[in-house]
């Protein structure tokens, strides 16, 4: 009789119980999504939502986005990350460059003719943070760390041929290793947010600007400059920058285990790899925005770009100086992406 009705009030508080499981399994979660790319952009359209849709597809519709670009939240894209940190978002798609410094580690891929492509480069910067920098973005998930194609010059009034063309122009640049660079070059640097190009171009600000082709027509550089310099691929790519895709941790944790599974699917090494074959897939047409405007475009070749790189190479050493003095191994730091780029390459 005492084992019939123990049973029976096992059974009664499993039923009691059950509700709660099945609410907490069929949990719904809507979140808020928001970065610095205008809504046109190959970026927005092909990158963040297609992401968005495979994660509300794959979690059945239980996991939704809000999604907001161009900064319709409010703030500045400076204040990107630390929206995501502090839950004022849930997800962000920002550049770690915005904010000059805060993460030294990562830059090794933002000097100069470091990437081989954006895939490659991009998979090897996700295994780079989760193997010797992995405080850097300690703050927030990590859902994806990715970078974009091949950087290049786009000027109004001058065709960069040699280093010695970009004397006397005020150029901008979207990170401090960047905005180095093009000091190294010879030309005044001016960082600057990407939704400030097509401003600062108009009105003189500044002379030019170094973006890959993808992003061209979103920011309407194609209008604003006649003048585009490439890099022959054989010379190497002048610079990329890096980017990351992060959620607030304390919303990822409050995420039931099947949804938390669905964010994981869609994190990690292949979907930073996926992002940066997207990104960089997105360069003919912002190659070809310029080609129909009529612009000039000029191809330096490989021998010419060894003069960039010589002139460059400072920002390498000073790099590295900067990683010593901040208790890192520079040296090992370097030579680690490297090897991780050269690797990843060999299988894009």
């Amino acid at each position: 009789m005492i084992q019939r009705r123990t049973l029976l009030q096992s059974g009664a508080a499993i039923a009691l119980g059950a509700p709660a499981l099945v609410g907490f399994a069929q949990q719904s979660v809507t979140l808020k999504f928001h970065t610095f790319m205008s809504p046109q952009s190959n970026v927005w359209l092909n990158m963040h939502k297609a992401w968005m849709d495979k994660v509300e597809k794959d979690s059945g519709g239980r996991i939704k986005f809000e999604a907001y670009p161009a900064m319709q939240l409010g703030g500045s894209p400076v204040q990107l990350f630390d929206q995501a940190r502090d839950g004022i978002v849930d997800v962000v798609w920002t550049l770690p460059g915005n904010t000059p410094g805060r993460f030294p580690r990562i830059e090794v891929f933002e000097l100069p003719f470091m990437m081989n492509n954006a895939e490659a480069t991009s998979k090897a910067y996700w295994e780079y943070v989760h193997t010797v920098a992995q405080d850097e973005f300690k703050d927030v998930q990590p859902i994806a760390l990715q970078v974009h194609g091949p950087g290049m010059f786009h000027m109004r009034t001058k065709q960069i041929k040699t280093a010695e063309d970009l004397r006397g122009s005020k150029v901008r640049g979207p990170t401090r290793q960047i905005t180095k660079m093009l000091g190294y070059l010879g030309a005044t640097p001016v960082g600057m947010p990407l939704p400030q190009i097509p401003d600062s171009l108009s009105k003189g600000v500044i002379d030019g600007c170094v973006i890959p082709w993808e992003v061209v027509p979103s920011v309407k550089v194609h209008e604003l400059t006649k003048f585009h310099s490439e890099f022959d691929p054989a010379g190497g790519a002048l610079y990329t920058t890096t980017f990351v895709m992060a959620m607030n941790k304390n919303k990822y944790h409050s995420l039931s285990p099947d949804l938390k599974a669905i964010i994981d699917k869609n994190s990690g090494m292949e979907t930073s790899g996926w992002l940066g074959k997207v990104q960089q897939g997105g360069d003919p047409a912002g190659r070809k925005a310029a080609v129909d405007q009529g612009n000039s475009i000029y191809t330096i070749a490989a021998g010419e770009a060894q003069e960039f790189r010589r002139k460059a190479r400072l920002v390498e050493v000073e790099w590295m100086q900067d990683m010593d003095k901040r208790g890192f191994n520079g040296k090992q730091l370097f030579d680690t992406a490297k090897a991780l780029i050269e690797k990843h390459g060999k299988k894009a």
